[in-house]
């Protein structure tokens, strides 16, 4: 058997490589169902070689459907989602709206599969934020080996996880900086985001964190471990997709750098690129498009007793969301739903 799938905000950056990435990895698929706002309502979305048409999202009707994959913000998601909830239809939720509700799975396949088991509890699990998901990807397998007491991250992130309108600002003023009577002022960041980094993603708190560092703490904290301890640093930089993230970790007791990069090696979801030399490590812009969370410049941190630095690369809107959303849906499938 196969399932009826719902993609909800299929016309957006992430509900669109929700289909392509479905359709890639051959989702067993009875049915599906593309839904978007009125705005965008009779939008052709292209899957595999079909061409669908978006119906609207306030007017569907969710019943029988076995999961919906949620590519829409966080206030239509909270109008939204538990209507499907309570339709029996499985919710996979990419905002951040239900990330931190203790009866919900907060779930990255590679670090915490079963947590799928309580998917019951409201017919909903969440998806994490992007720079949260590639960190504990990577740092899973070495937390396993040596278990991990504190992790210092700086993360570059893309103007692609602010959306179209973040890509459409990088663009807009990279053209403008050479053409002196086109003047684009930032409207989407906070400050001038083309040749410039902006230490400011989300909104700031009473801590002088901002809301993204926050998530982070608190995301890797309920993923992988309450134990560890976080503290993150989170720049917006002007690169269209793929984030970024330069990773200090100090485990309980001593792990080698060479004996780090083996299991790295043989973890999933990793590719291990790490030569030191010219070239011998992943940029952003080459990791677009794959499915896999790149780790390079694996070193001992001797300043530490017990320490290791990275640097971990992945596409953002696949690890970071349409991908990890349609690996939640893969083992909803195997463990729970059984139809596949």
């Amino acid at each position: 058997m196969s399932y009826k799938v719902v993609v909800v905000g299929a016309t957006g950056n992430v509900g669109r490589e929700m289909l392509n990435i479905l359709d890639e990895r051959e989702f067993p698929i009875a049915e599906i169902a593309v839904l978007a706002s009125r705005k965008s309502l009779g939008t052709e979305v292209s899957f595999g070689d079909k061409t669908l048409k978006t119906k609207d999202l306030a007017t569907f009707d969710f019943t029988g459907w076995d999961m919906a994959l949620f590519a829409v913000g966080s206030e239509a998601t909270k109008e939204y989602a538990p209507k499907a909830a309570a339709a029996g239809c499985i919710v996979i939720d990419n905002s951040s709206l239900y990330r931190y509700d203790p009866e919900v799975p907060l779930i990255v396949p590679e670090v915490n599969a079963d947590a799928v088991f309580g998917c019951h509890k409201k017919n909903i699990i969440a998806n994490p934020n992007c720079s949260t998901a590639q960190m504990v990807v990577a740092l899973k397998p070495l937390h396993d080996r040596a278990r991990i007491k504190r992790v210092v991250v700086s993360t570059y992130q893309s103007v692609s996880g602010a959306g179209k309108e973040g890509i459409d600002e990088l663009w807009d003023q990279t053209k403008s900086i050479y053409n002196p009577v086109d003047n684009k002022p930032p409207t989407k960041f906070t400050k001038q985001i083309a040749f410039n980094v902006i230490p400011h993603i989300d909104v700031f708190l009473d801590s002088g964190d901002t809301k993204e560092e926050w998530k982070m703490v608190a995301e890797t904290k309920k993923i992988l471990d309450s134990e560890i301890k976080v503290t993150a640093t989170c720049v917006r930089v002007p690169v269209f997709v793929g984030h970024s993230e330069s990773i200090n970790i100090e485990f309980e007791e001593f792990l080698d750098e060479d004996e780090a990069r083996e299991i790295l090696r043989e973890a999933p979801g990793i590719m291990v690129i790490d030569k030191r030399e010219d070239g011998g490590y992943v940029s952003p812009v080459e990791c677009v498009g794959d499915y896999a969370t790149f780790i390079s410049r694996i070193r001992q941190d001797v300043t530490i007793e017990n320490g290791i630095n990275l640097w971990c690369v992945s596409d953002n809107l696949r690890k970071g969301a349409a991908l990890n959303a349609v690996q939640i849906a893969e083992v909803l499938g195997n463990k729970v739903l059984k139809k596949g």
